[in-house]
This record gives structure tokens, sequence and C-alpha cells, in this order.
């Protein structure tokens, strides 16, 4: 592996969403991921099988072990002596259950970092709620913020509670535990909530409400769609161009790239907004996008394409920075950030669950017998090739 965390060990127990992203995250950027997956879902490895465009999976070996079998909480446990980190996604409570929480594995490995992912927290009235990302998102109040004027909340994908709220905090609290162990040699354990990571990525809005600097009506504001400089207008191709234009030396070469008269509604009073949006949309709609794109070139209206996702990887500054790259057949984002001395890279394709069972535990030290006795009492299992 290269990249910066080269040499980190993390064990991830298999889940689904914000789990898989900070496992992949933290394999981006070096770190040898073994994840560990449920021994009823390994089957057959084929080349064309569907989970090699689980694309959350990738960097990472698949170990298939039933957590339900007397020695299956050994396995872990074993895995966890060898390892710098574990990240686990269960409701609360499930993983001590199961024999693998963090009482059970701090006291195999006291230097482990053990990080949690929940949408409620650890704790708390809700701990045991049962929720899905959109529901987070709404309990941290960010999606109150989220929408255009006169319409509902508008659901932000996985973006906010999942990904950005969850995986992205749990990876970033994982990394400074680990920071941590460095001077004082101790794990702890890291417990991120969706809930509490969607309302951190809001702090700025939570700020502008108290201070009179945000209208709580949706859709009103300067960049919730409200102000007609900062939205996305249709083009000619029925294609679209975003605008962000909020600086005033930016907003003037805008009126003057759209081609628009100087006697336009003043741009900070509200009540022309409407007037505005409008001369916009009509101006813009008068060329195809990628004429504005090239008209906009080398000037500083804020303007930008929007592109479909099987265009962003194609477009000239996204090639230029290698920003996608293809592996196995499938476009998708590099990682990122990028270093400058140790550069990461993608590692395994995503793998079937239990694809690389024995050869990943014999390389993390576990002896070939243990292994062949897991195998045959049931404890792990091993995905077969097929042609």
């Amino acid at each position: 592996m290269t990249g910066p965390l080269a040499g980190i060990r993390v064990v991830e127990i298999g889940s689904i969403g914000p789990g898989p992203f900070c496992a992949m995250l933290l394999a981006d950027l070096g770190a040898e991921v073994l994840r560990i997956d449920r021994a009823a879902g390994a089957g057959l490895v084929g080349p064309n099988a569907d989970f090699r465009t689980e694309l959350l999976h990738r960097g990472r070996r698949s170990v298939a072990v039933d957590l339900k079998h007397p020695d299956g909480a050994g396995v872990v446990l074993d895995l966890v002596e060898r390892a710098d980190a574990l990240l686990e996604g269960f409701r609360p409570g499930v993983a001590e259950r199961l024999g693998i929480g963090p009482g059970d594995c701090l006291a195999r490995n006291p230097a482990l970092v053990y990080g949690r992912m929940t949408g409620f927290g650890q704790d708390g009235p809700m701990a045991q709620a049962v929720g899905h990302d959109l529901n987070y998102v709404a309990l941290s109040g960010v999606l109150s913020l989220i929408g255009r004027q006169g319409q509902p909340p508008t659901p932000p994908l996985s973006l906010v509670g999942d990904f950005g709220g969850g995986g992205y905090l749990l990876a970033l609290g994982m990394l400074a535990a680990l920071l941590e162990r460095h001077r004082s040699g101790k794990g702890q354990v890291v417990d991120a909530s969706m809930v509490e990571g969607a309302a951190l990525l809001g702090t700025a809005f939570f700020g502008f409400a108290q201070t009179g600097a945000w209208n709580p009506e949706r859709g009103t504001n300067l960049v919730d769609s409200g102000a007609p400089y900062y939205d996305v207008y249709e083009t000619a191709d029925g294609r679209w161009l975003s605008v962000a234009a909020l600086e005033k030396r930016f907003y003037d070469d805008l009126v003057d790239l759209l081609g628009l008269p100087a006697d336009l509604p003043d741009r900070d009073d509200r009540s022309g907004w409407p007037r505005l949006r409008k001369l916009f949309a009509d101006a813009v709609r008068t060329r195809t996008r990628d004429e504005w794109a090239a008209l906009a070139e080398g000037r500083t209206p804020c303007v930008a394409p929007m592109l479909d996702v099987d265009e962003a990887p194609e477009h000239p500054h996204n090639v230029a920075r290698k920003s996608f790259v293809d592996k196995g057949g499938l476009t998708q984002p590099a990682p990122a950030p990028k270093f400058s001395r140790t550069p990461a890279a993608l590692g395994h394709p995503p793998p079937a669950p239990g694809e690389h069972t024995e050869q990943a535990l014999r390389d993390w030290g576990v002896s070939g017998q243990r292994v062949d006795d897991w195998r045959r009492s049931g404890a792990i299992a091993v995905a077969e090739e097929k042609d």
C-alpha cells in the first residue's frame, strides 16, 4: 500500500453507508483495511459479479466470519491484537452482545482505536431508535435549511448524513485518536453520530440563524437559491449553468457576460430579485451550456457548467488533475486529497464477501492450523471461484 497511512492496520466490521465510506477513506490513504463480512454472504467469485461495482468497498480484502458462531468473536479478537484500529456500525449494544465491543477489544489490545458509527449516538433517549440518513439530517436541524422557496425540504442525497456527517467525521475522529496514541500509547473509543456530524456541517448556518443573517424561510437567502446570482439556470440545449457571482466585481462581470442592460434592479434589494432572476434566466437560455462555458474562459463571472456524472471524468480540468481513475472497468473518484511525498492510490477492487478469507488471515499472522480449524467449524467461510 502507498499513501500517508501505509503501515496502519484497520479491522472493518462490514456495514452499509457511512461505515464503508470511512473504511474506504482510510484505505484510499494507504491503511491496510480488512473487511469482516457475514459468512452467509460468502458465495461464488466471478469477474462480473455485482459486488465489483460496490465502490465504497474498494481498497480492501474481505474475510467472511460468522459472528454468532462460538468462535466468531475469537476470529475478530485475534485480528484486533494485530490491528491499530477497528470500526463498526452496529446499533448500540450489538457489538457488546457479539463479544467484540470496546471492552473486549481493548482488553486484547489497549492501544486500539475503536471507531463507532451510529445515527443517534451511543447514548441518549434515541440511541436505540431506527432510522436512516434523512432522519438524522432532519433531527440535526440542517434539513430545514435545504430547499427552494415554497417547496418542501429537499433530501440532500446521502451526502450530509451518511457521508459528510458520518463517514468523514468518523475517519477524522479515528485519525485524531491514532495521532493522540503516539503521545499516550493508549487507545480509546470514538463515538461518531450522524446527527451530530450533520449539525457540525451546518455550524456556520446555526450562527447565521441566531444573528439575523439568515431568513428561516427556505430559498430566500444568498446561498440557498434565494439570490438570483447564486443559482442554476437552464441553457438553450436543456442543460444547466451554475451561477455564483456573490461579490460585486464578479457580479458585474456576470452581467456583462450575459449582455444585460445597465438599469438592472439593485442586487441588494430583495424585492427586485424575482425580476432579476427572470432576466438572468432569459439571458442564459439564449446559448448552450458549453457556449457559455467557452465565453466565460479567462473572465471572472463565477459560472461553471453543471456536468452529469458521466461527463465529469472527461472534463479537461478533472483530466489534468487526475480527479477520476479507471479501475476494474469502472470510472470512479480518485483518492483525495493529494500528497506531495506520500501519494495515495487505489488498492484492491471491491471484494466478494470472503474472497480473501484464508490468505488475509495468514497474512495478518494467524496460524494456518487455526485458520483450518475455524473453517472446519464454520466460524469462517471462503468464497469459491467460478469460471
